[in-house]
């Protein structure tokens, strides 16, 4: 039984009538495919056909999702891939994938699949109730996403964008380095695996420095391109704050070199 809904099917015959080559945005925890909004407008204007497919059960906006927690609980690490993955073999051309934060680590696990032409993990990855579906006070996102910015675009990035996440996902990538049979775990040798940029920001509390470098430091060992950046200044909400363009800016150049 698929898992691809009319909205995301959508998108896959458009970026196949298009024949441009496709860049599919994968969001993280606490955030929707709405995120991706400007991300999706720059790509396309720069030739590619984008696509925001969402996890499975993503409601469609940040009110429904925050009056309706329950949709997001007990999804695992890979019911989200396996998602992603069937959407990725609907198109015609083998895309360019960029992810941020969870959906940095699902970039991870697709382009080891060999699913991507080129590939972007921003703010790879990051426990907590297993089983319910979490959601961040202000504070709590404060701290985890938005330490880099002032209190009033705080305010206005936890209103606009944060949603409640599952807690198995979580739970799985806690325990990755415990459980070598985790859905949670990455093939970083698969020599398909396609060149690969890891952006971390420099001031990010969720996912510092030392652990985009240790999942740099992995990768490495594959064949292909393996680049890392750290852009200065930024926490975790470097994809969606007011510097958003430096980023992706940054994620198209790498993008276009290869495809």
């Amino acid at each position: 039984m698929t898992t691809v809904i009319k909205q995301e099917q959508a998108q896959v015959d458009k970026a196949n009538a298009s024949g441009r080559t496709p860049v599919v945005f994968i969001h993280g925890l606490w955030l929707l495919p709405s995120s991706w909004d400007r991300w999706a407008r720059l790509f396309e204007g720069a030739g590619f056909a984008a696509l925001t497919p969402g996890w499975p059960d993503d409601l469609d906006t940040v009110q429904e999702a925050k009056a309706h927690p329950e949709v997001f609980a007990k999804k695992s690490v890979g019911q989200v891939a396996d998602h992603f993955d069937e959407v990725i073999r609907g198109l015609a051309k083998k895309p360019a994938v960029i992810g941020h934060s969870f959906g940095g680590l699902m970039t991870e696990i697709l382009a080891g699949r060999g699913l991507s032409a080129v590939s972007v993990a921003i703010s790879l990855r990051n426990p907590t109730n297993r089983r319910r579906a979490v959601p961040l006070t202000y504070d709590q996102f404060r701290y985890a996403f938005a330490n880099a910015v002032d209190e009033d675009e705080a305010k206005h990035l936890y209103e606009k964008f944060a949603v409640p996440a599952p807690g198995k996902p979580l739970f799985q990538a806690a325990a990755a380095n415990l459980n070598p049979w985790t859905e949670a775990k990455v093939d970083t040798k698969n020599p398909g695996r396609g060149p690969m940029l890891i952006v971390s920001g420099e001031l990010d509390h969720t996912v510092p420095w030392a652990i985009s470098n240790a999942s740099y430091k992995r990768e490495k060992r594959n064949e292909g391109v393996t680049e890392i950046v750290k852009i200065p200044d930024r926490g975790h909400a470097l994809t969606i704050d007011g510097g958003w363009r430096e980023v992706a800016d940054t994620a198209l150049g790498f993008v276009k070199r290869f495809v």
